[in-house]
């Protein structure tokens, strides 16, 4: 029976409807209103700060041109106005002693718009369309649907509205939604589901996609278990996905995403590869992991049959050509007004640089970094080209290996969003056409073993089209131990917070703020009732914290933020906010980075940050830097202790990036460093390390303090050419030092092997 409470405690039981999302006339007591068989839906302010719209401002209650809801000439009191392409979060609301059997309503496109739109309108689980509208156009009826939802197993929804010739005109409304209210159900028992028995079949190219969907679906309805994938290798193609449409950090924003493996609104649940290889085609994400929680993944491996990016063995050079040799069957292309266009299953794209890597070793060649070119391009036989292109002064030579690349990133290799103690073992993630990982708005997330690496046999030498991890607004602890990370595009892993900047005070309490980075917007930095960070945009010091009254998203690029409190005085367009809420700890132990671009390893977070027992290996920029900014990328969360320890680095830095100035590299930027008051990063140990190094900076700083550097190994080589500058260098840095390190050849550091700008002598302790 369902249990409720008394009429008389007027106060506790509205407080409880809101919280439930239930209507004040269903909170009464058994003997004066019996249980009601439905109770309206009341949409929470974060579906709407979660929802991915295509454009504009999703609203409750009004139609997308903020006019009254409108359907088929019918006038609806209640419901959600969007535009096509969107898709809405809806969580199922938990009931006293009941259950939601069901979710209905209606839909279709609004009356108010001022062209023909055509939506096709879909209700989903985290794994399968469970209901289509089909094709819908102005004037039609509102058409009316209800799907099962206890029975699913569900605890979220949901709501896509899709265009279906273009996205002009397309209005669409949600209307009359409800909840079906039954009794409470038996307890559901965790279950074993042998993928195999839902269609599952190794080794042959048909998409595995659908089946593999079923047997997730069959899980959920048993409250979670083991989803056991019997070795082999399968196939995966966009056809077979879920489209699904949801911002994503530091990405491109296609409108859908095809989901190939979708673990959505999974609780407890393991799934165990086997040690299967699935291979994807075309632009898909081949793994999500959202809205879940205790979501084991272990030993699988994760590719793409054709890499997003090609790659060339290095013929011959000289001083006008360079000729090479490209695998037309792995790596398929064609040369369009002599241009390369390379080509993959459903795309086609053109090429922005290439970078160089060394025959045998697989390094990067020293001082060649990303090699900008689209030039002229003639095939001169066979699978031989030759590019109008001296190659030969960068000092490339013929067996080495150009990877052929853009700038885009369409898809992570596998997407952790709002998902809780995620735990991915043994995991491979051999290719991507984004970062491979990527992870935001999540907290809790462990990587044992795999990594980002080359698959035995295909002979490639580059891995992931960005970072290998990415952990974009994320909390409570990361840890990665025991990975293998190479061949990638950027870091190994990159952590950091994503601020806002401000574009307007409003009034007293509220904030106008602005997504800056074009692939970043949209997702939720901040929910009603977290704690916003005030940012001084000139000189980048954290300042006070509020609390997040509301938020509307009123386009996919900018929030109006009320806070509870006034705001601090001071703050000011050009200013910028964080989420004081969403700071991880990491620790990152015992892996192996090497023959990389960019950078090793990239923090910036105020939580306790641990590097250990690392080998990096040629990365061919910084092994690790501390950053932070709100002028770029706007990643922010200053570092508060950083604990760098019994690592090995081997020749990192042959190349030069951005903010790469030395093996480690403290590098904030900061508009008026002169104009600061405090200092951004502190409390940074870096104590018994090995360095094997030729003539780079051991440690570079900009508005850093409490800084050792002590009981370290370097030992200097001449295997590369050094850049004769000094191995360390401050600026505007405080209460530095070095002492008790063993520098081979023998040499005892002063105050002359420090380059100092704003930053005092006395500030620094040396040996001597």
């Amino acid at each position: 029976m369902i249990t409720v409470m008394s009429y008389r405690m007027f106060s506790w039981c509205f407080a409880a409807a809101c919280m439930t999302g239930m209507s004040f006339e269903t909170c009464r007591s058994a003997e004066e209103v019996p249980p009601p068989a439905r109770m309206a839906v009341e949409v929470p302010a974060a579906s709407l700060l979660m929802a991915r719209q295509e454009t504009g401002q999703t609203r409750l209650d009004r139609s997308f041109k903020d006019a009254e809801l409108s359907i088929g000439g019918k006038k609806y009191a209640r419901g959600i106005g969007t535009h096509a392409t969107s898709m809405i979060p809806l969580p199922v609301p938990s009931i006293q002693g009941g259950r939601v059997v069901s979710f209905e309503g209606a839909c279709g496109v609004d009356d108010g718009t001022d062209g023909e739109g055509s939506v096709e309108f879909r209700v989903m689980s985290g794994s399968e369309v469970l209901w289509s509208s089909g094709v819908m156009k102005r004037g039609m009826p509102a058409k009316k649907f209800s799907v099962k939802v206890a029975a699913n197993g569900l605890k979220n929804l949901y709501l896509m509205a899709d265009r279906v010739e273009n996205n002009s005109y397309d209005h669409a409304d949600w209307v009359d939604l409800a909840w079906r209210i039954g009794k409470e159900g038996g307890t559901m028992q965790a279950a074993v589901v042998n993928a195999a028995k839902f269609g599952m079949i190794s080794g042959v190219r048909k998409d595995q996609g659908p089946a593999l969907r079923a047997a997730i679906s069959a899980l959920r309805r048993r409250g979670g278990g083991v989803l056991s994938i019997p070795r082999g290798v399968y196939h995966f193609y966009p056809d077979g996905a879920l489209d699904m449409s949801f911002y994503i950090s530091n990405h491109d924003q296609p409108l859908v995403h095809p989901v190939c493996v979708p673990l959505t609104d999974l609780n407890d649940v393991r799934v165990e590869g086997n040690g299967s290889l699935f291979l994807f085609h075309g632009k898909v994400i081949p793994l999500l992991i959202m809205d879940s929680e205790n979501v084991t993944v272990e030993r699988l491996a994760v590719d793409y049959e054709r890499p997003y990016y090609s790659e060339g063995s290095v013929t011959s050079v000289d001083d006008q050509f360079t000729e090479v040799e490209i695998d037309k069957k792995t790596y398929p292309y064609e040369i369009k007004n002599n241009k390369f266009v390379f080509i993959g299953e459903g795309w086609r794209e053109g090429m922005a640089s290439c970078m160089a890597f060394e025959k045998g070793t697989g390094h990067i060649i020293a001082n060649t970094a990303d090699i900008g070119w689209n030039g002229h391009v003639e095939p001169v036989g066979g699978n031989r080209l030759k590019l109008k292109w001296n190659l030969k002064k960068k000092g490339i030579k013929p067996g080495d290996t150009l990877v052929f690349r853009n700038y885009n990133r369409p898809h992570p290799g596998c997407v952790i969003y709002r998902a809780r103690k995620t735990h991915l073992n043994d995991v491979a993630l051999h290719q991507s056409t984004g970062m491979a990982l990527l992870a935001q708005r999540s907290e809790d997330i462990s990587i044992k073993g795999g990594g980002v690496f080359i698959r035995k046999g295909t002979k490639r030498v580059h891995t992931s089209g960005a970072d290998a991890t990415h952990f974009s607004n994320t909390r409570g602890e990361i840890i990665v131990e025991k990975a293998l990370f190479e061949g990638m595009m950027d870091d190994a892993i990159n952590v950091h917070s994503t601020c806002l900047g401000i574009q307007e005070v409003v009034d007293s309490h509220t904030l106008r703020c602005r997504y800056m980075h074009r692939q970043a917007v949209g997702f939720e930095v901040f929910l009603p009732g977290e704690k916003i960070r005030f940012i001084n945009g000139p000189t980048l010091e954290p300042r006070e914290t509020g609390t997040v009254k509301s938020a509307v998203k009123t386009n996919e690029k900018e929030l109006l933020i009320t806070l509870e409190e006034p705001l601090p005085g001071g703050v000011k367009a050009g200013d910028a906010v964080e989420n004081a809420d969403f700071y991880p700890s990491v620790v990152f132990r015992n892996n192996i980075v090497r023959n990389n671009r960019a950078r090793g390893t990239l923090f910036t977070t105020p939580e306790k940050v641990l590097v250990e027992g690392n080998l990096f290996d040629h990365s061919s920029g910084a092994a690790i830097l501390l950053a932070g900014d709100a002028q770029g990328w706007y990643e922010s969360g200053a570092c508060h202790e950083v604990v760098i320890r019994r690592n090995t680095f081997i020749n990192n830095l042959t190349s030069r990036y951005q903010f790469t100035n030395a093996i480690i590299s403290i590098y904030p930027e900061v508009k008026q460093l002169n104009n600061q008051k405090d200092y951004y990063h502190r409390n940074i140990l870096i104590e018994d390390n090995v360095f094997k190094t030729f003539d780079v900076p051991l440690l570079f700083a900009i508005s850093a303090e409490n800084i050792k550097f002590i009981n370290n190994r370097i030992i200097y080589n001449n295997d590369y050419r050094g850049w004769g500058q000094k191995p360390f260098q401050f600026r505007r840095c405080a209460n530095i030092l070095i002492k008790g390190n063993r520098v081979e050849p023998p040499h005892t550091w002063t105050i002359a092997d420090c380059k100092l700008e704003n930053t005092p002598a006395i500030q620094v302790h040396m040996d001597e």
